[in-house]
């Protein structure tokens, strides 16, 4: 499955974004959905993951109450919505598909075969 990552910017800190992920190439409903961001010199780390028909939700705790991931299956769209963002929320945020179908969702960046491209995100203090 192909990904296409945008909706990021700059933004004052306290403000929102909407971050949106478009996929193509295979069944978008097969696979649970992730978004991970990552700063220059720092490991990729997880922010929030949904599962195949929407219902489960994951997220980090360092954004959790702030963060709202959703997904359309129709449009073949995952979304990350942002509030009250902070500086330390700047990154490079990706968003990522796994085929897991079994109970739960992942966090590992192992886990989520298919990446796109990455949307910058900086949140200016």
């Amino acid at each position: 499955v192909q990904l296409q990552a945008s909706g990021g910017g700059l933004v004052q800190a306290g403000g929102s974004l909407r971050l949106s992920c478009a996929a193509s190439g295979r069944p978008f409903s097969r696979y649970a959905m992730g978004w991970f961001r990552q700063v220059a010199g720092k490991e990729r780390e997880f922010v929030a993951a949904v599962n195949r028909n929407g219902g489960s939700t994951d997220y980090a705790d360092s954004v959790k109450g702030r963060v709202t991931i959703s997904r359309d299956n129709a449009k073949n769209t995952v979304y990350l919505q942002m509030n009250s963002l902070k500086p330390e929320d700047t990154a490079v945020y990706h968003c990522a598909a796994d085929p897991w179908s079994g109970y739960g969702l992942r966090r590992g960046v192992k886990n989520y075969d298919y990446w796109g491209q990455g949307t910058k995100v900086t949140v200016s203090s």
